[in-house]
């Protein structure tokens, strides 16, 4: 079945992946730190990246002194208690406030994810506490630059994924998610389908690049140790034309906003 498990699924840490600096060519960074490890990639594997080394590599820095918070940034209840110039940022990146609050802005981001402050982050970002990161411009034509750049150094068909940690409605903690895709079936609709009693299934749809997402960030982890690639083997990729845009869910099925 493409796209989805065969027997199993293998996860390979990417060792050695050097700090990312703007105008970086990262698909090249990363087939010398696979090839230095005496790794490989497969014809169908996936290739997982931290969306922070993508967008270090975009050069998707922000230096909040340069900032100036608008009247509807100064206006948040957000602005009250954290910093109001990044309050700003965050509503440039954003199409929509979902939620305001004093700790969190909850936000759609231009792209169509729903997140907390449109995936700015501090966190393992070189400089002072005026310097933050966002997200890549178009994290699905960011991995389909990678694809097409790793398929012709290694002759085979890869996917690439682009994952952020998140957190969700009703459960606490975070998980990785696909902000961005190229080359994996991304969803897969099971609808149509028969169950095990032969019923048919109505909304059976399973997000393939968000499970590998979750899967990945067990391997990357979050502090000083991160690992930002994961090679994923045992998902048929490569061919596969979704991206991650093909998970958002239409504003018109939406129960929340």
């Amino acid at each position: 079945m493409t796209g989805m498990p065969a027997a199993a699924l293998s996860l390979f840490p990417v060792p050695g992946v050097p700090e990312i600096d703007p105008g970086a060519d990262l698909p090249e960074i990363l087939a010398d730190c696979i090839a230095r490890a005496k790794l490989e990639l497969r014809n169908g594997d996936i290739i997982a990246v931290a969306q922070k080394i993508v967008s270090k590599a975009e050069g998707r820095f922000v230096d909040l002194r340069n900032v100036t918070p608008s009247p509807s940034a100064l206006a948040l209840q957000y602005a009250r208690d954290k910093d109001p110039r990044l309050a700003e940022v965050i509503l440039r990146e954003s199409t929509r406030v979902v939620r305001d609050t004093p700790l969190v802005l909850i936000v759609e981001h231009r792209s169509g994810i729903v997140l907390a402050n449109a995936g700015i982050d501090r966190s393992n970002v070189r400089g002072d506490e005026d310097t933050v990161l966002l997200l890549p411009e178009d994290a699905d034509a960011s991995a389909a630059q990678m694809k097409r750049a790793l398929d012709r150094r290694f002759g085979v068909r890869v996917g690439v994924l682009i994952t952020d940690s998140v957190g969700r409605p009703w459960r606490l903690g975070t998980t990785g998610i696909a902000i961005g895709s190229a080359g994996i079936e991304a969803m897969h609709d099971m609808r149509g389908d028969r169950d095990m009693f032969g019923r048919v299934l109505q909304v059976a749809e399973v997000a393939v690049a968000d499970s590998i997402a979750g899967a990945a960030g067990l391997v990357m982890g979050e502090g000083a140790d991160a690992v930002p690639a994961v090679i994923v083997r045992g998902i048929q990729a490569g061919a596969a034309t979704q991206t991650a845009r093909d998970i958002l869910r239409p504003d018109g099925e939406d129960l929340f906003r």
